[in-house]
């Protein structure tokens, strides 16, 4: 008779590839240091926004909760669609198709990783790479391991205005790949793509056959009013070639302050959106109906998103000046990021040391990247996320000053 102990519990060995998070990194960091107990702890490490969640949000989740008596339809309510394509016709200036072209998510973290696993042909003659940025969210790096495909990060530098080179890729790799994650406004850079790079983006796709998945989750955080960042959506109707292997990915954390509903969209090429549906109907991520209302009535609304944008930039326009002398930063197109260059060139030295002396957290920008090509393209780079209250950004980026002051 076999025993227990004779068998061993088997999960799956790509689990083994994925890198600690950064958050964990940073924890690791940290181990050990007494911050400075005078001070007032400032969190500007995570991109979680701290502003209030619109009240009008919040009474639509209560009022939906007679839908939880009811199992939740994958594709979503035709209402939510509809809401969904609304917005986008707005925002972007396209007609969606709500039956085929658009889906709600749970937020646009879980839809990258899904996404990739729905797409990726893995087998031996697959298509078996996955394109990224670098410095990037770390989604997209675990996505392409869990899926069976090898991730191929693509620097994003200074001296390309941080922007994704494309002739960087091996000419011999474009057969082999499956998927692009690419990400405007950019996370950590806040850089947007403009249509000449999204031209030569598609150009490449036509070409050689890969999806493109859009990640625009900070699309609706920018400094101006009537100038949104362009978006693929926007970017390929102009350029006259439809949403042919494009996907787009956004959500309503950012842009309406719900971070804990877990909602987003998906949208783009109606073929590749039917069997994404087909994905999920297995996966079983359909959205709770009480979030699917709550969700409804958000992207109905943009008095709240104005506001939102208000508060962002009334922050960047207090901060900015207390560090311009400190720290090596452009103001970013879009999102709630800077991105900075740091003295002595050693970004978790620099994090470590202001934590401890001024009870600030950022995120050292090597945590963000992967070596490639002989780099580190986040190293002597800070990521700072402007996301807690105006007093309290203004006294973080006080306390960096004083901190640079005192270490030179």
């Amino acid at each position: 008779m076999w025993g227990f102990d004779q068998f061993s519990a088997a999960m799956n060995p790509r689990l083994d590839q994925l890198h600690p998070y950064p958050f964990q990194k940073l924890r690791e960091l940290f181990a050990g240091v007494t911050p400075n107990p005078e001070l007032a702890p400032i969190n500007l490490s995570i991109g979680e926004p701290k502003h209030p969640t619109p009240q009008f949000i919040k009474d639509a989740l209560v009022a939906g909760m007679g839908g939880l008596a009811n199992y939740p339809i994958t594709q979503g309510s035709e209402a939510l669609r509809g809401a969904m394509a609304a917005w986008a016709e707005r925002r972007y200036g396209v007609k969606l198709d709500p039956a085929t072209e658009v889906l709600p998510v749970n937020g646009s973290r879980e839809a990258l990783f899904a996404f990739a696993q729905a797409s990726v042909d893995s087998s031996r003659h697959g298509r078996r790479v996955i394109i990224s940025p670098n410095p990037f969210y770390q989604i997209y790096e675990g996505a392409a391991l869990l899926a069976g495909a090898r991730p191929f990060f693509l620097n994003t530098l200074p001296e390309n205005d941080f922007k994704m080179d494309w002739s960087k890729v091996p000419e011999d790799l474009w057969e082999q790949v499956n998927l692009i994650y690419v990400c405007s406004p950019g996370n950590p850079t806040g850089k947007v793509m403009s249509l000449d790079d999204w031209k030569a983006l598609f150009d490449l796709s036509d070409q050689h056959g890969f999806v493109i998945a859009a990640d625009e989750c900070y699309s609706e955080i920018y400094f101006e009013e009537g100038k949104p960042p362009l978006g693929a959506l926007t970017a390929s109707q102009q350029l006259g070639r439809g949403f042919k292997n494009l996907i787009v990915f956004n959500s309503l954390s950012k842009r309406s302050n719900v971070p804990g509903m877990r909602s987003g969209m998906v949208a783009g090429d109606a073929v590749l959106m039917k069997s994404f549906l087909l994905y999920r109907t297995y996966h079983g991520s359909a959205m709770s109906p009480m979030v699917q209302i709550a969700s409804t009535a958000a992207w109905n609304d943009e008095a709240h998103v104005i506001e939102n944008r208000r508060l962002y930039a009334e922050k960047f326009a207090a901060v900015m000046p207390l560090l311009k002398d400190v720290l090596q930063f452009e103001a970013p197109d879009a999102a709630f990021y800077l991105w900075a260059k740091v003295p002595g060139g050693d970004d978790a030295a620099f994090a470590r040391g202001l934590y401890e002396t001024q009870h600030v957290t950022v995120l050292p920008g090597s945590y963000l990247a992967r070596d490639a090509a002989n780099i580190n393209p986040g190293k002597g780079f800070v990521r700072i996320a402007l996301v807690d209250s105006l007093e309290a950004c203004i006294d973080a980026a006080k306390r960096i000053a004083s901190f640079v002051a005192e270490a030179a």
